[in-house]
């Protein structure tokens, strides 16, 4: 009889488990070709993104997909206020605009608010600690459907990045998308990868997790 070693064991599992494959697999890409991402694939990674778990169920996001004329003004947008910015957040900002411009797609996703306004209302507590609790469920429910989207694109042989330096604009992306101003709003550029990524080294789990008996 073979006797794997633990970690070899679960090394034999998360092989012949998709799911965790596509999970290690997931690179953050910021160069595409420019291969067009079909709308059915797009629909796909909508409909996985608005399968997250939410607060209540609310479901408290928004999508928007943008393309062509859209997606380059927004580049653009970003490329502008780059320069309200010292280094390095002035460089991050135009290689997010760079990486919106080059993507087939963007899609942006912003919570409503709603969860904010119908449970500070409901909850008979004082008002500002419900609306931060709700605040706080809003941003978790609408990251957890942007990690739904990251991942149903890698599993389509698709790259994302999320581009986290846009929160400096949060404010300016959201009045250019048409949508009031939030606690979240993420953006996403979709396409096939120009460029292979290896994915930074990960820190041994050891030191990021604890058993409490």
């Amino acid at each position: 009889m073979i006797r794997f070693h633990k970690g070899r064991r679960e090394e034999v599992k998360s092989a012949n488990n998709e799911t965790l494959q596509t999970i290690k697999q997931r690179r953050s890409i910021r160069l595409f070709t420019k291969e067009e991402v079909s709308d059915q694939d797009i629909n796909l990674l909508l409909h996985a993104a608005n399968e997250a778990p939410s607060a209540h169920n609310q479901q408290s996001w928004k999508f928007m997909v943008m393309r062509d004329r859209k997606k380059q003004e927004l580049a653009q947008l970003v490329t502008s206020q780059s320069g309200e910015f010292p280094r390095p957040a002035s460089t991050l900002l135009r290689m997010a605009a760079r990486s919106i411009s080059g993507a087939a797609v963007v899609i942006a996703i912003a919570n409503t608010g709603d969860l904010i306004r119908h449970g500070t209302q409901l909850f008979k507590v004082e008002r500002e600690m419900a609306h931060d609790f709700f605040r706080t469920m809003e941003i978790q429910s609408s990251a957890a459907a942007v990690q739904n989207l990251l991942l149903a694109a890698t599993s389509l042989g698709l790259a994302t990045v999320w581009l986290g330096i846009l929160y400096l604009i949060k404010d300016e992306v959201l009045d250019f998308l048409g949508e009031p101003k939030g606690e979240f709003m993420a953006v996403v550029p979709v396409g096939y990868a120009a460029t292979s990524s290896q994915g930074p080294q990960k820190q041994p789990l050891v030191m990021k997790a604890r058993y409490l008996d």
